[in-house]
């Protein structure tokens, strides 16, 4: 299915809205079948399969075999991630070969490959092999005559370096941050997009290494903040408002302060500007402010005035839900940008804007950062916070959403008593943190009742633990009841649990893919009980 894909000259133009040019329905379906096969089904039985095809199509003249060869290996690799681990020199030397073939769209598969198994196989591909990956990249990024080749390459730059140590990713910091500067100044947009995104990432990775680079590379990153206005350049300004903030954190304040100002202005305009509904610049933006925070901590106090009303309107988004008939002939309109998800329960069906949730999910993560870094100055935001996010540490259907509310109730409780000690309270005394802490600690323990993840179970009870730490002379004996009923609760679901998962296990229910799965919910088990 994915040989069915033709060379269209639209991809070839590498316009941004063509990036899927030549592709068939045929091609998509088959993508996503392997994608679930190898995730249904794992290594052990994809990997055998995957090998007695392989070679015949990379080793075929018509360029879309090895072409289909690549893709399905960075489809399977989530799937089969351990197999392929253990037999790294037959699964990289299959892609490596193919970043020399003649043809640009084969070339484009084999950086797409290498993206997905840095991401899939990662660390063990970044630590093994990074003197074939890291040239082969930067060679990829002079494909003048292939913008798409070298904006795809300037992106898998960003996947290797996620996982990737700053000791193995600095001797090779010169050649790559010259090549993506090069990049940032004659290259199309979308190779502009890849290249600001592949520098924000090596600067996060390689932390301190990266002031030796600020100088020469703060200047464009600046300008295009600054000029990249229309309505075409909306993604390449809000992915240098990305890139100049984990640079900034890289860097440091010291290093970063005389251009922080100016950076700040910029946002701050930006913020008290109308913006299209659709405009990626407000995400972007929710997210940049928060790493400014991070890097300038209470230097960044005078700015929360202008940043905190739009982030706690989008912390109180309400999900966008559409309901039809699930035998209904009228489709659930899907904008451009894909974001919208549907599933069928009984006779409804039902479509979610997920963008919204994301965003939802942004502005709480945001929100508990706030709090962490700016402890006793977050104190004016307090009482607004905890009522957005005490509400959503239950019954919200957004893993993440609850997930930033938990992280964020012990991150309150300390900003509170913090201000209290303090003198910072605006005239609040103990039986504020009390107060706090009555709303906060019967909620937390009340979710913790309720939650089935058992991972964000975890998270909550090292929330309880923080919170306790800082109210727990404050608790009363009904409270302190609970909490204790509640662990107990959560000791004995555990154990039926673990016990369920022993019976299945001495009967040998499973195979292999399974059996790995038992472990692994072992360990999360185990590490539950360690939090109780």
């Amino acid at each position: 299915m994915l040989l069915d894909i033709d060379d269209d000259p639209q991809w070839h133009a590498a316009e941004t809205e063509d990036e899927d040019a030549g592709e068939t329905s045929n091609y998509g379906f088959g993508q996503e079948c392997l994608d679930r096969l190898a995730i249904a089904l794992g290594g052990n039985t994809v990997v055998p399969v995957a090998s007695e095809v392989f070679p015949a199509f990379f080793s075929a003249p018509e360029w879309q075999k090895p072409h289909a060869a690549l893709i399905t290996l960075a489809q399977i690799a989530e799937g089969c991630s351990k197999v392929m681990i253990k037999n790294l020199d037959q699964v990289v030397s299959m892609v490596m070969n193919s970043f020399q073939h003649p043809h640009p769209r084969v070339r484009w598969a084999a950086i797409n490959a290498i993206g997905q198994l840095s991401t899939d196989l990662g660390p063990d591909l970044q630590m093994k092999y990074h003197q074939l990956v890291l040239p082969a990249l930067a060679g990829a990024m002079d494909d003048v005559q292939n913008p798409r080749v070298q904006a795809h390459a300037a992106s898998a730059m960003l996947n290797f370096s996620e996982n990737c140590m700053p000791d193995i990713l600095t001797p090779y910091l010169d050649g790559v941050v010259s090549k993506l500067l090069v990049l940032l100044q004659n290259g199309k947009q979308m190779v502009k997009e890849g290249a600001l995104t592949a520098l924000a990432s090596v600067a996060d990775s390689s932390q301190e290494h990266f002031q030796k680079y600020y100088d020469a590379v703060m200047p464009y990153l600046k300008a295009i903040l600054i000029n990249a206005n229309d309505k075409s350049n909306r993604m390449l300004r809000a992915k240098s408002m990305e890139c100049i903030s984990l640079v900034g954190m890289a860097v440091g304040k010291d290093k970063f302060r005389d251009d922080a100002k100016q950076v700040m202005d910029v946002l701050m305009s930006l913020q008290g500007s109308q913006m299209e509904a659709d405009d990626p610049t407000t995400s972007y933006m929710l997210q940049a402010w928060a790493r400014l925070c991070k890097c300038l901590r209470q230097d960044f106090l005078p700015y929360m005035s202008v940043v905190m009303p739009p982030l706690l309107q989008s912390a109180q988004l309400k999900p966008d839900v559409t309901i039809t008939s699930a035998d209904s002939d009228a489709d659930i309109d899907e904008d451009d940008d894909g974001s919208i998800e549907t599933i069928t329960l009984g006779d409804k069906r039902i479509g979610i804007r997920t963008s919204v949730l994301e965003e939802k999910a942004t502005a709480c993560n945001m929100l508990c950062c706030y709090a962490d870094e700016l402890k006793e100055g977050f104190f004016p935001w307090i009482d607004q916070v905890a009522t957005i996010l005490v509400p959503l540490l239950k019954f919200y259907f957004h893993e993440e959403v609850r997930k930033a509310a938990v992280s964020a109730m012990p991150e309150l409780l300390g900003s509170a008593k913090l201000a209290v000690e303090k003198d910072q309270s605006q005239g609040h005394n103990e039986s504020y943190i009390k107060q706090l802490s009555d709303y906060i600690v019967p909620a937390l323990v009340e979710a913790l009742h309720k939650e089935p993840e058992v991972e964000i179970c975890v998270s909550m009870l090292d929330s309880l633990t923080e919170c306790i730490q800082v109210s727990g002379p404050l608790l009363d004996e009904c409270q302190v009841r609970s909490i204790v009923e509640e662990i107990k609760q959560v000791i004995t679901a555990s154990s039926v649990r673990k016990q369920e998962r022993a019976e299945r296990i001495k009967a040998e229910d499973f195979d292999s893919e399974e059996g790995e799965l038992l472990e692994e919910e072992n360990e999360l088990e185990e590490e539950l009980f360690d939090r109780v």
